[in-house]
């Protein structure tokens, strides 16, 4: 197990875990509860996300990299349709509310 990408809170953590989730990458999140200890821990601690099968860190690396550059302010995506559970996505989500399905290609 090696960690794979630091969030700033354990909200972006859950949401990237649950991400990976769905494309079948096993993660689990440390350090989720330091926020409690804020200012008696150094500055730089936050939620990691660590990846439980180093084979996966390829596809894991492409999976965040597409939803950090398109799900943060990358390029708008139009209203559509969750092809995993049919629940209609406002425009310019790039993941389904309901499953955390990423926009289809």
């Amino acid at each position: 197990m090696r960690p794979l990408y630091q969030a700033g809170d354990r909200i972006e953590a859950q949401l990237l875990h649950d991400l990976l989730d769905r494309h079948l990458i096993r993660t689990v999140i440390l350090g989720d509860a330091l926020a409690g200890a804020a200012g008696e821990l150094p500055l730089d601690i936050h939620p990691t996300l660590w990846l439980i099968d180093d084979d996966d860190r390829e596809r894991a690396e492409a999976v965040l990299a597409r939803f950090l550059r398109e799900g943060l302010g990358g390029h708008p995506t139009p209203a559509w349709t969750c092809p995993h559970c049919g629940e209609q996505v406002e425009a310019g989500f790039a993941l389904c509310w309901n499953c955390a399905t990423p926009y289809p290609e």
